[in-house]
């Protein structure tokens, strides 16, 4: 029988409709989980896709103008090409292309560029070689110790360490300028426009980098601006600086609190510094709005910017232009006397007694070049940051401490004969037989033995010839707190910074406060003399003196003034002890100093008969040198003159004080007289500008009477 074959039973299909099956659920339940991801998450996720981040950016604005009280502008901004740099998100190595680019069409001061900037930008452009610069073995000993950021870091630093003096000379001039412009690109904030080159943009830079915009992605070109002086050097040591490049590195945790961005410019010092606040005006705002990578998908405008607030000074230019000129041309004149060889500078101060304005604030200071060339320079500030030992002018404080500490009283003599005490030289007046002297008389001779007597007093001391002489310390104490009073020895809370307050000494003997009576212990600054000179001269305030008259807003299109925002009122800071008849007394000594016969500045005035009929005092003081040349003359320094003086006029209702410092005058016993000279030109100088405003002759007059209607509205 035969038989048949039977047929195998494939198992295929089985295992394909398993399959299938196993396909069906899993696609089943990816659309389940799909469908619920859409339904619960999809708002979600769709939200997290289309989010987008806001970035405020801030955009500087030129500074404000600084003006002189008749309306001149002093410090003014003009405008500069410049090329920036806008952040982007860009990697390093896409700056790095950038900068590169940007190289080969502008030329870029890389004076700035520090070693360590050259070894960074070297690892970049050599990164094999420095991966050699640390073995495989020196890297698993770290590992031992170190790990993630700290590991890399310590390798990193290992790498700079060893890079050689050889290889940073392998840079190139190219390549130097190419890592100035990348530090200047990395060194802000995204999405930050950081300045790569506001000087010396030639119009062939500024062109040809704008040509070429699309090819150097976060370049831009826009318009800067920069400080202008339209006096020159002219109280420019007052004016003060603003930084070149971005915030100072001293001060950058400060203004990063303060909403500055880093390459922000600002006051370095003085004037600019002081009034930061008000000059740096209100930035641009603008929103970018940026997707999750980081790009930028809109720049909406959020706020316009604001020029920063004009100042206008109680300088006077037109005499402070006048009043330099004399100081340089005295200087210079002094200079040719003999005795004259450390003789190097002068200092002027003319303020309003009423209300503490500084009308004019001139230094002028002779500086050795590296060639060996003498200039003239200006220094201004020498007014308010040095001080001497200043003479004679102190003596109306000193006979007010007398009568305030019932040590002497009005009308009381002495006779001028010299002091001696036991064992020191015998101390004098400058000049013999001045015979008897009333405390009046005393300011117009200048009674050196008055004040003698006087101190004596004070002291609680008994006075014989040749005999010892002991005087209680706590005169020290009493005669500075009542010279303090008119701002001989403190700051005078000028509105500008740095002021020094002056040395005080530290002896206690007897002599040393006789020293003290006629200015010849403790050293004071020109500004306080004039703050001194400025109480007499008012009836016994003591004014706080300031150099900023108004803040307002910023200049119209047209050129008009602004309106004011806020006008400095004058300020009070204490009024002297004593009754209004002892300070009478004091300033008929003052005027007989200059309207008599005798008086020790009657040639340069009465005798000359001047219309203004002025008041003052004269000082001399013997005095140790302490200048720049110091170091030539071991550990003894040469004696020196000080020469100043101090006044004011018209005598019967003062409108302008003076005071005038001359250090270092000249050595010897006798000299010339640059502190009177100075202080007769300058108040000429002063009543013939006013003469001539009112008389319609000059045209800051117009200027003037413009501001006045502008306050009036």
């Amino acid at each position: 029988m035969k038989q048949k074959k039977k047929k195998k039973k494939s198992h295929v299909p089985f295992r394909v409709n398993v399959l299938f099956f196993i396909v069906f659920v899993l696609f089943s339940v990816l659309i389940l989980r799909l469908g619920f991801v859409q339904i619960v998450y999809g708002d979600d996720y769709r939200r997290e896709i289309e989010r987008t981040e806001d970035i405020t950016v801030n955009n500087p604005v030129p500074r404000g103008k600084m003006l002189d009280r008749t309306g001149k502008v002093i410090v003014d901004n003009t405008p500069q090409n410049a090329i920036t740099y806008t952040n982007r998100g860009a990697k390093q190595d896409e700056m790095l292309d950038v900068a590169e680019n940007l190289a080969k069409l502008i030329e870029k001061d890389t004076s700035k560029v520090q070693e360590r900037d050259k070894k960074d930008y070297w690892i970049i452009k050599n990164p094999k070689l420095a991966e050699k610069k640390v073995s495989d073995e020196e890297k698993e000993k770290l590992k031992e110790k170190l790990e993630g950021k700290e590991l890399d870091k310590e390798i990193y630093q290992l790498q700079l360490d060893r890079i050689t003096e050889e290889e940073l000379n392998d840079l190139t001039a190219f390549d130097l300028e190419v890592l100035a412009i990348y530090r200047d690109f990395s060194s802000g904030y995204a999405l930050t426009p950081q300045m790569v080159k506001n000087k010396g943009v030639t119009d062939e830079e500024f062109a040809v980098v704008s040509e070429n915009l699309q090819l150097l992605p976060g370049v831009d070109t826009t318009t800067d601006w920069e400080r202008y002086y339209a006096f020159g050097d002219t109280l420019k040591s007052v004016l003060g600086n603003v930084s070149d490049d971005g915030l100072p590195a001293e001060q950058l945790d400060y203004y990063l609190a303060r909403d500055y961005s880093r390459n922000d410019r600002v006051g370095k010092s003085q004037i600019e510094l002081q009034y930061e606040d008000v000059l740096h005006g209100q930035k641009a705002k603008v929103k970018n709005v940026t997707d999750k990578a980081g790009n930028v998908l809109e720049t909406i405008p959020i706020s316009e910017g604001k020029r920063g607030k004009d100042l206008v000074l109680s300088i006077d230019m037109d005499l402070q232009i006048a009043v330099d000129k004399i100081v340089e041309e005295e200087l210079k004149a002094a200079k040719t006397k003999s005795g004259t060889a450390l003789l190097d500078r002068s200092y002027v101060v003319l303020m309003d007694p009423r209300t503490g304005e500084i009308l004019s604030m001139s230094g002028k200071r002779i500086v050795k070049k590296e060639n060996g060339e003498k200039v003239i320079m200006d220094d201004a500030l020498g007014n308010i940051q040095t001080t001497y030992n200043v003479g004679s002018t102190v003596k109306g404080a000193t006979i007010m401490t007398g009568f305030n500490t019932k040590a002497i009283s009005p009308g009381v003599t002495f006779y001028d004969t010299p002091v001696k005490i036991k064992g020191t030289p015998p101390k004098k007046s400058w000049k013999a037989g001045l015979g008897t002297m009333s405390d009046i008389t005393a300011l117009k001779y200048s009674s050196n033995v008055y004040m003698f007597q006087t101190a004596i007093r004070i002291g609680g001391g008994t006075y014989q010839y040749d005999r010892p002489l002991r005087l209680n310390n706590e005169g020290f104490n009493i005669i500075r707190d009542s010279f303090a009073q008119y701002g001989l020895g403190v700051k005078t809370g000028i509105d500008l910074p740095n002021e020094q307050s002056g040395f005080k000494g530290t002896g206690t003997k007897p002599g040393f406060m006789l020293d003290l009576v006629i200015g010849q212990y403790d050293t004071y600054s020109n500004m306080q003399l004039a703050q001194y000179v400025s109480t007499i001269a008012n009836g016994g305030n003591r004014m706080e003196p300031h150099i900023v008259k108004e803040i307002r807003e910023p200049l119209m299109d047209n050129g008009e003034i602004g309106p004011i925002i806020e006008e400095i009122e004058p300020k009070v800071l204490n009024r002297i002890e004593g009754k209004e008849e002892w300070l009478d007394r004091v300033q008929e000594g003052f005027r007989r100093v200059t309207q008599e016969p005798g008086g020790t500045a009657y040639s340069s005035f009465g005798a000359k008969g001047k219309e203004y009929n002025s008041a003052g005092k004269t000082g001399t003081a013997q005095a140790f040198y302490d200048g720049p040349e110091r170091s030539k003359f071991g550990k003894i320094p040469p004696e020196v003159i000080n020469l100043s003086y101090v006044g004011y006029a018209p005598y019967d209702n003062p409108e302008v004080a003076i005071a005038v410092l001359v250090p270092w005058a000249y050595q010897g016993s006798h000299g010339h007289y640059a502190n009177r000279n100075i202080a007769e030109r300058v108040l000429d100088t002063y009543f013939e500008l006013k003469k001539q405003r009112q008389s319609g002759t000059d045209t800051t007059n117009n200027s003037k009477q413009d501001m006045n209607e502008t306050n009036q509205e």
